[in-house]
């Protein structure tokens, strides 16, 4: 008598948590939600105010208007700066137009910001981490660009040089890996013996989290999907950290629809995660997509608490307190 064949394998979602947007990206895309409903479209805002398409063009469609540059907001109209920052001279400029400005920077980019000018009146060398054309690069680099040299990942170091190798420190971009931040750190030490580290980690909370959250996912799954645009630095570490940790595959879309069915040959287990500037929406829907094909069972892996809440840009706070108490200051 023959044994009786196998079921067909137990089909999952492994669904990370935390996940989704944190704390700096919730205040910059309320900041600009806040503006609109407080005076009207159009809002501008300089570059994206985080790095995800949906959350763009759902913005859009409220009335903000994205530019690139200062000069592209007409004199005398409000901008609000994304949560990547700006250097000091793009305050400057928009101040010479006349512009309101509303700055929406993440506080804990703020913080890296005013750890760059403190080291540089002590006259240090400051070695930055990050990744070259990346908007927070560009706005730390404003705040000391006499004393800051960019270090791009561990190869960079070879061409490092320094006025005194007794007064040097390092600061990181927020967005980075873990890892990947470590790693230059280690190849800047042998270098230079007596290099500072900040006061406390740069790698965002944020960051750090969902990196910890993918590499659980890693253990399990066969594939990792990561919901976040290509343009996201947070997005695209995790799909690298997931590799790295031993995931067989992982790939990162926007939407569920950029999903590759090919990608499921074989696979029972698919870990789901998103970066941090991605609306929970666009993971639902992936869910949705997945459960239409076998994988309806989802599991939630929980790897850290985030209770962290930053309050709306101060412009945005004494506007609506003076406009809720009936005195409406002109913008």
């Amino acid at each position: 008598m023959s044994s009786p064949s196998p079921g067909p394998a137990r089909r999952r979602v492994l669904l990370a948590a935390p996940r989704g947007w944190c704390a700096g990206v919730d205040r910059a895309v309320k900041a600009v939600e806040a503006a609109l409903e407080r005076y009207g479209a159009p809002i501008y805002v300089r570059h994206e105010i985080v790095h995800n398409k949906y959350v763009v063009q759902t913005l859009e469609k409220k009335g903000a208007v994205f530019v690139e540059q200062t000069a592209q907001v007409p004199q005398g109209a409000i901008v609000v700066f994304s949560a990547h920052g700006v250097a000091p001279a793009v305050h400057a400029e928009a101040a010479g137009r006349g512009l309101a400005t509303i700055d929406a920077t993440c506080p804990l980019v703020t913080k890296v910001h005013k750890e760059a000018v403190r080291y540089a009146k002590e006259d240090y060398d400051i070695l930055l981490i990050g990744h070259e054309g990346h908007e927070e690069v560009i706005g730390t680099s404003g705040e000391a660009p006499e004393h800051i040299t960019l270090v791009d990942g561990p190869d960079d170091v070879a061409n490092v040089e320094v006025r005194d190798e007794s007064k040097v420190v390092w600061l990181s971009q927020t967005t980075l890996s873990v890892d990947e931040t470590m790693e230059t750190v280690g190849a800047l030490k042998n270098k230079f013996p007596n290099l500072l580290s900040p006061p406390s980690d740069d790698i965002c909370y944020a960051t750090q989290n969902r990196q910890v959250a993918v590499k659980k996912l890693a253990e399990d799954a066969q594939l990792v999907i990561v919901v976040g645009s290509k343009n996201s630095s947070n997005s695209i570490r995790m799909v690298e950290v997931a590799l790295d940790a031993g995931a067989p595959a992982a790939h990162l879309v926007d939407f569920a629809d950029e999903i590759d069915e090919a990608w499921l040959e074989g696979v029972t287990t698919v870990g789901l995660t998103s970066g941090a500037s991605v609306p929970d929406v666009l993971v639902d829907g992936v869910l949705e997509w997945l459960a239409e094909r076998g994988y309806g069972d989802v599991e939630t892996v929980k790897t850290a608490d985030e209770s962290i809440t930053f309050s709306l840009p101060k412009e945005l706070r004494h506007d609506l307190r003076a406009h809720t108490a009936g005195t409406d200051p002109a913008p």
